[in-house]
């Protein structure tokens, strides 16, 4: 579904990614993790093709978009579904309204539009809230709108990026519930987070990024030494811990692509 090979990104003035190599298969739920400027958000505009690798090829549904011609992108995108920690409603539009304009912009005809909209906002439970604005709901309740707006064109890739960095711990599981209600219903899902106790609850496959580099390919929890003792430690001790483990294991020559 999305494969990276020997995917280079430089900057002027700090690593993107570095020969990342990884393939994510179809009906994946994988949590990408890392500390900031580990290489997460390059992972995630390499595959909407916003920038272009120095080296290597990536390839989104079979198809090699680095080869892919500007005309091209829009039918890549369209493929792809994105979920936001700050939501991005359109204020002046309801919630149908804003659900009903991911459609409206691909010129999906009306008769699609009256039946799917109404379906998703019933599968986010939402339904009752069709007719209120963005000002007048819940955090919780903006992201399910946010989420209904990602995939009501069906995308085969859903990519969330800290999609529950702005709600409390209860609201956040529900929403990660959602999340795995659209994964066990077929779309692949890559989803960005820092929250530690979501992916050890999740166990879903977690890739992890450090100065731009694969160092772990796992399904388990968030910290490698976490997963590897068994203790329970903090998050901060996980990511200190994780670093330095794997400092050393680069400087040997062992680290794990």
């Amino acid at each position: 579904m999305i494969e990276f090979n020997n995917v280079s990104k430089y900057y002027k003035s700090n690593v993107g990614l570095d020969n990342v190599t990884v393939h994510i298969n179809e009906g994946d739920f994988v949590f990408l993790v890392g500390p900031s400027g580990a290489g997460k958000s390059t992972f995630i505009k390499l595959i909407l093709k916003e920038i272009e690798p120095d080296k290597g090829t990536i390839k989104v549904r079979g198809e090699d978009i680095t080869r892919l011609k500007k005309s091209g992108i829009p039918k890549l995108r369209r493929n792809v579904g994105i979920v936001f920690q700050d939501f991005r409603l359109l204020p002046k539009k309801t919630v149908y309204e804003n659900v009903a304009f991911a459609m409206e912009i691909i010129h999906q005809p009306k008769r699609l539009i009256k039946k799917y909209v109404p379906q998703v906002l019933s599968m986010m439970g939402i339904s009752e809230s069709a007719g209120k604005y963005p000002d007048e709901l819940s955090a919780g309740e903006q992201q399910r709108v946010a989420i209904a707006r990602a995939i009501v064109n069906r995308p085969k890739i859903l990519i969330a990026d800290e999609p529950t960095g702005n709600l409390d711990p209860d609201t956040a599981w529900e929403i990660m519930q959602l999340l795995n209600t659209i994964n066990m219903k077929g779309t692949t899902i890559l989803m960005v987070t820092h929250a530690k106790d979501i992916v050890d609850k999740m166990e879903k496959r977690v890739i992890a990024i450090e100065n731009g580099r694969i160092v772990r390919d796992e399904f388990g929890m968030y910290g490698y030494m976490q997963a590897l003792q068994g203790t329970d430690v903090t998050f901060d001790t996980v990511e200190v811990q994780t670093r330095n483990l794997f400092r050393t294991r680069f400087k040997r020559g062992g680290g794990r692509r």
